[in-house]
């Protein structure tokens, strides 16, 4: 099965870079590391190559996740999120020439939804929706059991929408607190574990706005599971009744019953997403064969 092959995940985060060996759909070695102080191209390079020697056991294939808008045919990235100098780089070029392995890559976002779809909640359905709710707010999309992700793969960049004043982003994800509301929200999480009444009424809020955003992610493809992950959704507990409460209002009460929303229980989801690059790649070429 090409399941049990062994691959090398690898999240690039904007703070931290994580590597991990893949094998039978499970982490089963992990290096994490903060990433140089000055996050060049190179630094950041040498260091991924270095944790890739740590972990390889001979495998021939590294997928990779990056927060940002990518060309997975040409295997760049344009304008990494929170990493200054990383505008374009061919990222899939230099690995591969470093390292002499095939090398695939993708957004978070993407991955987030093939890992799920091929090692977590989502195994076994036909359609499905990954949402990271973080930082920003995005989505991973699988139609007919494939990743789809637009002619310059921009597809799911559900938090670029209009919304209110300004986009789903600034009310769907943690900027809901830094930009809307002025406070940390990591302080009001704390706050609101300790039943703090403005801290709760704030993460209700948070989750009416989650609300409208899944209910359009529903109107435009009506998947049969979308799952929840990212920082954010951890708080899921927080905001449940708000959100709940407005997706009552969705107006096919029949399909809102028929879909699956759930919160990521999947351990390491974005090293294995990462990792499903490779094996969803070696998936294509023998259904092609």
């Amino acid at each position: 099965m090409l399941d049990n092959i062994s691959v090398i995940g690898i999240d690039l985060g904007a703070s931290y870079l994580r590597v991990g060996l893949v094998e039978d759909g499970k982490c089963v070695d992990l290096k994490k590391r903060q990433l140089p102080e000055d996050k060049s191209v190179m630094s950041i390079l040498n260091m991924m190559n270095d944790m890739i020697l740590e972990v390889d056991n001979g495998t021939a294939e590294i997928g990779i996740g990056v927060p940002s808008v990518v060309d997975p045919d040409e295997g760049i990235v344009y304008d990494v999120q929170n990493i200054p100098g990383w505008e374009k780089v061919h990222l899939k070029d230099l690995l591969e020439e470093k390292t002499g392995k095939s090398v695939y890559l993708n957004n978070d976002a993407n991955c987030f939804a093939l890992g799920e779809w091929m090692y977590g909640d989502g195994r076994g359905k036909q359609n499905m929706i990954g949402i990271i709710i973080g930082t920003g707010f995005a989505g991973g999309i699988i139609i007919d059991g494939k990743i789809y992700e637009g002619r310059n793969c921009g597809a799911g960049e559900f938090g670029m929408i209009p919304y209110k004043q300004s986009i789903l982003e600034h009310y769907c994800s943690g900027q809901f607190f830094s930009r809307l509301v002025g406070v940390n929200g990591e302080d009001i999480y704390e706050k609101a574990l300790n039943n703090d009444p403005v801290s709760k009424k704030l993460f209700y809020d948070l989750g009416t706005h989650i609300a409208e955003a899944i209910k359009i992610v529903l109107y435009t493809y009506d998947p049969e599971s979308i799952i929840l992950g990212g920082s954010v959704s951890k708080a899921f507990p927080l905001f449940r009744d708000g959100f709940y409460r407005e997706l009552k209002s969705f107006g096919y009460p029949n399909s809102l019953s028929n879909v699956e929303i759930s919160v990521s229980k999947t351990e390491h989801v974005a090293i294995l997403g990462a990792a499903a690059l490779c094996v969803n790649h070696l998936k294509v070429n023998k259904t092609e064969k």
